[in-house]
């Protein structure tokens, strides 16, 4: 990838398209928020994958996040919280607890920043 300064952003081109990031939400996404949801989205991306090679019946995930910050110095993200509300038949918690596992194994946004940033999960069945 390669930005280029654009006012009080930096701007890249990517397949989907321009991608806009500054450290002012009024001209692009903050880099804390792609941050979070690079692990929220790969998190969700990999539980999806892994229940769908299990043919599990899932209708819907969605994700919240909780994301602490460090009131102090950079602000730098010191933990994100996830909690995934997942839709399905026949959906058990043994399941969803072995499956949220093997995604936090798997996930490769995750396994980036571990042991600088702790990161939680929890889920409902809706």
């Amino acid at each position: 990838m390669k930005f280029k300064m654009n006012g009080q952003a930096f701007v890249t081109e990517v397949e989907y398209g321009t991608l806009q990031v500054s450290g002012n939400e009024e001209y692009g996404f903050r880099p804390y928020q792609l941050l979070v949801s690079s692990v929220a989205v790969c998190s969700g991306g990999v539980l999806r994958k892994i229940m769908e090679k299990q043919r599990l019946n899932v209708e819907d995930i969605q994700i919240e996040t909780d994301v602490k910050r460090n009131d102090e110095g950079a602000q730098e993200v010191t933990a994100i919280h996830m909690h995934f509300m997942i839709k399905g038949e026949g959906l058990s918690e043994k399941q969803i607890e072995k499956n949220l596992h093997l995604t936090r194994k798997n996930c490769s946004m995750v396994q980036s920043v571990q042991g600088s940033i702790d990161i939680t999960e929890s889920y409902e069945l809706i």
